[in-house]
């Protein structure tokens, strides 16, 4: 029976197609839109518009809504001449998602609402050479401090970045370079066993990919996230989505070579980004540092046609200035007749982002 819910990408009823599926999709469109209009609201009406499906589809997917919680009252919209509208929007609060960055030596975590506005943090010591067991309890010792405030059943999902490589679909660690140990343990797994049966899902990416994937850096468009700290990484957005290679190894930025017979790095190679710009952080030149952070954005700007670069990381935040200008600098001195992409710091929100990965399959993303 045609239930008046239409794929709007085909236009097909949802009597020809897989109706929960469909239900699913057009649910999470809604909930997308609602949420792209913050505490404004939309009108069913509007809804309509935008989604493409029928003002009675809408009446059904929001009625779901509301009854779920996720979705509630906005006030009245300005009247048109007839009735006033009435507006929805995203109950931001009745939702969350925990986001975790496991970096070698620190541990931070966030609770974000629906809207990925962070209601509660925390950040304490880690040791990834205490091994991988230990670092998992970390991880969830963390998820259940932040969950204790959030309500039975609120916990939409748990997100935790760590540092590459890694596959993110099975949720296991590669080969971090300088802790071998690591290779093949199943994070992802290992966090939802301590977390218990009844554990919202729980996922695992490169601590980049979740930098790239922070609230109001979705925009369509390249643009590419560089984390300096113990490592040097990168994440990449093309397209508005956030690009992982098909085998998770996309973004390993600290490791094209700059300078071919240069110092040795801990990866193997010589003269690598990584080695260059960690360096010159130790030697307390951070100018030279962001000069090299500059050279090696450079070279990814050329090839992908970046057109924002976004800096963090904990040396970064130390003196953002000084690597936002750097970096600038060589951008305009190397790009090749297009506008100089836009260079910005970001505060860290690694684990912001992981937390927003967590949130994205609700409204119907990938990252």
């Amino acid at each position: 029976m045609d239930n008046g819910e239409v794929d709007w990408r085909s236009g097909s009823h949802g009597s020809g197609a897989n109706l929960p599926a469909l239900r699913g999709h057009n649910d999470a469109l809604v909930l997308a839109l609602l949420r792209e209009a913050g505490f404004e609201g939309l009108g069913r009406t509007e809804l309509a518009a935008l989604t493409r499906l029928t003002p009675q589809a809408v009446s059904k997917i929001t009625g779901r809504l509301r009854a779920e919680g996720l979705v509630a009252d906005a006030g009245r919209g300005a009247s048109t001449g007839g009735k006033p509208r009435t507006l929805l929007q995203l109950a931001a609060g009745a939702r969350h998602a925990v986001g975790v960055h496991a970096d070698r030596d620190e541990l931070r975590a966030v609770r974000v609402d629906m809207l990925g506005t962070v209601v509660e943090r925390f950040h304490g010591p880690l040791d990834f050479a205490a091994g991988p067991d230990a670092v998992a309890d970390e991880v969830a010792r963390a998820v259940d401090r932040l969950c204790g405030n959030a309500g039975a059943g609120s916990l939409l999902g748990v997100g935790v970045a760590a540092p590459g490589p890694l596959d993110w679909r099975a949720g296991v660690l590669g080969r971090v370079t300088g802790y071998p140990e690591w290779e093949g343990f199943p994070l992802r797994q290992a966090v939802a066993d301590r977390l218990g049966p009844d554990a919202p899902p729980v996922l695992l990416d490169k601590d980049t990919n979740a930098g790239v994937a922070v609230p109001g850096r979705r925009a369509a468009g390249n643009s590419l996230y560089l984390h300096l700290g113990t490592g040097l990484g990168a994440g990449l957005r093309l397209r508005g989505e956030v690009f992982r290679g098909e085998r998770s190894a996309a973004g390993e930025f600290g490791h094209q070579v700059l300078m071919l017979d240069g110092p040795p790095c801990r990866c193997g190679g010589r003269g690598c980004a990584e080695v260059l710009c960690l360096g010159a952080v130790a030697r307390g030149d951070l100018r030279e540092a962001a000069r090299i952070l500059g050279e090696g954005a450079a070279n990814v700007v050329a090839l992908l046609d970046v057109d924002r670069v976004w800096l963090g990381g904990r040396v970064v935040g130390s003196a953002p200035e000084v690597f936002t200008t750097g970096v600038r600098r060589v951008l305009e001195a190397r790009t090749l007749g297009g506008p100089v992409p836009e260079v910005a710091a970001s505060e860290d929100g690694v684990a912001e982002g992981a937390a927003e990965l967590a949130l994205a399959p609700l409204f119907g993303r990938v990252g």
